[in-house]
């Protein structure tokens, strides 16, 4: 691609973007130095400009066909295509990222948004991508299943009322109604991994360049859900506990970097959420670091469920607010000396 610079590796097949294979690191590292070499690559401690690139949730769970959260799009194939371009990406500019952080959506099988969590007056389970509402919880439509108390560390009464506070704010914060997700993302399962050509493509950055992968861990915490990469969609319990942990990652980025580039899945809900909290952070502090954050609008899509649920309107929306507020969209098919500010 003349838009961009270095060229991409042999080794690079497209057409396995959407499969699962062990990444052969040390024959990766030995091609990773002598392309280093070959391209006079310098460790990133002596990059003079700093683009940070932050992935949302580039795993198997979302980004491989028939896994358990494929982000298939409008297109079917969403997610791959978008991986495909973001392989791309990364080498095309190994010479200008000077560091990568990938989140990592971390769950165990009790958790809210998992079928187990709930029952209803038979004892049966919500099917996936049921929607459960105030209304469903006041009128026992859908419960907490006082089986699985004990393994949470609370009490079938705690856990009831946890349930319908938790809805409850959701509904007065105008988040999305709880949403029963299929099984995904299990800790130790090969659902949680790195899509592997991104995961090859990180590791040959590190090795060429110098530079330690960030991994964030997101969404471990039983009580709340967790679509963005910086706070959980219901901070605190009904006493003011803490249901999870802010996370200054991004923030810390924004500030430490000339600019940071964005891409993951999906783009309606752990993109958005994430973009929104940072956003938020942002106006607290110094509206202009908004100019500093790049949208892969190209690397990113929303779900679809076909004869289910469509978020695309409401991720384009979002993203709009979000140029509007001071961000860049733009596209990997667009140098990176060419964007905007750059």
């Amino acid at each position: 691609m003349a838009a961009n610079g270095l060229p991409i590796p042999e080794f690079f097949k497209p057409d396995k973007v959407g499969e699962v294979w062990r990444v052969p690191y040390e024959e990766r590292a030995i091609q990773a130095r002598t392309w280093a070499t070959q391209h006079q690559l310098v460790p990133t401690h002596q990059d003079t400009y700093k683009l940070s690139l932050f992935l949302v949730d580039v795993q198997n769970t979302f980004c491989i066909p028939n896994f358990e959260l494929f982000v298939g799009g409008r297109s079917g194939m969403a997610a791959v295509e978008d991986n495909v371009r973001l392989c791309e990406f990364i080498y095309h500019n190994l010479n200008h990222i000077t560091s990568i952080t990938a989140t990592l959506d971390t769950h165990q099988a009790m958790q809210i948004f998992h079928a187990v969590f709930l029952i209803d007056a038979d004892g049966n389970h919500p099917a996936p991508y049921t929607l459960v509402t105030l209304e469903d919880i006041k009128s026992s439509r859908w419960k907490f299943n006082p089986d699985i108390a004990a393994a949470l560390g609370t009490t079938p009464e705690e856990g009831q009322k946890h349930l319908e506070y938790y809805v409850k704010q959701l509904a007065e914060r105008g988040k999305f109604d709880l949403t029963i997700w299929p099984y995904h993302a299990m800790l130790g399962g090969i659902s949680h991994a790195l899509v592997s050509a991104v995961e090859e493509a990180v590791f040959f950055h590190g090795i060429a360049r110098q530079a330690q992968v960030d991994y964030q861990i997101k969404g471990y915490s039983p009580f709340t859900e967790h679509y963005s990469a910086l706070s959980p969609e219901v901070a605190q319990d009904r006493h003011g506990k803490p249901l999870g942990r802010r996370v200054e990652r991004l923030m810390e980025l924004l500030t430490e970097s000339d600019a940071v580039a964005i891409a993951g899945q999906a783009k309606s809900h752990c993109v958005a959420a994430t973009i929104e909290d940072l956003l938020s952070d942002i106006q607290g502090r110094n509206p202009e670091l908004a100019k500093k954050v790049y949208l892969l609008e190209d690397c990113t899509s929303p779900v679809v469920v076909p004869g289910a649920m469509d978020y695309t309107p409401q991720a384009d929306a979002a993203f709009a607010r979000f140029a509007e507020a001071g961000m860049h969209l733009v596209k990997t098919t667009v140098a990176i000396t060419d964007w905007p500010g750059i």
